[in-house]
């Protein structure tokens, strides 16, 4: 078989995901100057980064302490138990401003800019006109005319800028110099309290205010990637100031045990968390992964995707939804998956049958004890309880080449202590699913 030919029938995709393409790779990946460090690099390297990643065109460090003393899992124990310093710089920032940007960013997100409060911060999704998910940042109004996209992995700036040529918004569209980092896990609060002031214990989910760390100017706000308690930290200038803020941070955390270390996809995974790229792209739905909420029934104003995006619902309420798959969590057998996974694995419906779907976000979870999945699986069989078997690699398979079996559960698989919207909307008796 072609090994570049994917196993699951796609074709309601233009381009399939293609489920044989990633994994180990026997040549020297070539590194440029395409790309970039971060202004949070060295320090990353000077606490002990040993891997890294590329994301959105920079090095995201993916690892700090060593596999041999506990890899990812002892990181995960660090943000669970104490406090975690991540840099995630990657997430760039760019800048809509002018007096025309409640509009223009009204118009390219599906949900209700002109319901943000200055500084309020909203995790949005952006869609092209046949309703794909082009990234999915957390939003930050910083001002009547100013807001930042805090971008997932995929260049959004050129999209705006370019969605602008056609309309003429009283806007500038550009990437500026302020880069974040993270700081995660319930003794945040104390973190941050003790560098900012008492007013960061009361600050709103997804709250901001203007500080100063190290003596350089920051906006923080309460979010993060995770569903712990958890801030991020957005540094202007950061070009200049790194070492000033990063250094206080690491200062203010002494007492708290805290560690940097990479972000916590096993946590992120717990809270039901998406990754862009991972578990969707653009030719994804919302609907599809469980996005439903962030496309309102009562905004008026028209948006990119708004025609394609009720079209959808409408089929989907009259039971003909115009996808193969749906996202689903998985508790899954086998052996603990503790480190990332670098294929999207094989999902059958029976031991032996043929794989209908494919695994995009796995890990081990030590508080439910087994492994948890997000996959995408036939839509049409993915209530809950529904079985399914994974096919795993060797080094998790409990026996070499027979998968193991799978169960449809309601995600997040675990609460959140910051709750998102739909784990919010859930509590209230609200279907976020459609």
């Amino acid at each position: 078989m072609d090994n570049n030919v994917p196993s699951v029938d796609q074709s309601d995709r233009e381009v399939p995901i293609n489920l044989r393409q990633s994994g180990p790779t026997p040549v020297e990946m070539l590194i440029d100057t395409r790309v970039r460090k971060s202004p949070y690099w060295e320090l990353s390297m000077q606490a002990g980064c040993w891997r890294a990643s590329v994301y959105n065109r920079m090095y995201h460090p993916r690892g700090y302490i060593p596999r041999e003393d506990g890899g990812m899992m002892a990181e995960y124990q660090s943000l669970v138990s104490d406090v975690t310093l991540w840099n995630v710089a990657v997430e760039r920032q760019i800048q809509v401003k002018g007096p025309d940007a409640e509009a223009f960013v009204n118009f390219v997100i599906t949900r209700d800019a002109t319901k943000i409060p200055v500084m309020r911060a909203r995790y949005v999704i952006l869609c092209n006109e046949a309703g794909g998910i082009l990234n999915d940042p957390i939003l930050l109004r910083v001002g009547v005319d100013e807001f930042w996209f805090s971008l997932s992995d995929s260049d959004l700036m050129l999209w705006l800028q370019g969605i602008n040529v056609g309309r003429r918004f009283d806007v500038t569209i550009q990437e500026i110099d302020v880069a974040p980092v993270q700081v995660q896990g319930p003794k945040s609060v104390d973190v941050i309290a003790d560098l900012v002031g008492e007013e960061a214990r009361t600050l709103p989910s997804f709250g901001l205010m203007e500080a100063q760390v190290g003596g350089r100017d920051v906006i923080i706000s309460q979010t993060g990637f995770t569903g712990e308690k958890g801030y991020e930290i957005y540094l202007k200038e950061a070009t200049k100031y790194a070492e000033d803020m990063w250094n206080a941070v690491l200062e203010a955390g002494v007492p708290y045990n805290l560690k940097v270390v990479a972000p916590s996809h096993h946590r992120r995974i717990a809270a039901g968390i998406l990754s862009w790229g991972q578990d969707m792209d653009f030719e994804t739905l919302p609907f599809q992964v469980n996005l439903a909420y962030q496309v309102p029934r009562k905004k008026e104003a028209d948006y990119i995707g708004k025609t394609r995006l009720e079209e959808v619902r409408e089929q989907i309420e009259a039971g003909f939804p115009p996808y193969r798959t749906q996202l689903v969590g998985l508790l899954v057998g086998g052996k603990p998956i503790t480190d990332y996974a670098p294929d999207f694995w094989l999902v059958s419906a029976t031991a032996e049958g043929e794989p209908v779907g494919y695994v995009t976000s796995p890990w081990y979870s030590p508080e439910l004890e087994a492994n948890i999945a997000m996959a995408h699986v036939p839509v049409e069989a993915s209530a809950l309880g529904t079985e399914y078997w994974v096919h795993l690699p060797e080094p998790f398979a409990d026996t070499p080449g027979v998968p193991v079996r799978a169960e449809v559960v309601e995600m997040p698989f675990r609460p959140s202590v910051n709750p998102n919207q739909r784990e919010r909307l859930k509590m209230r008796g609200l279907d976020a699913a459609v």
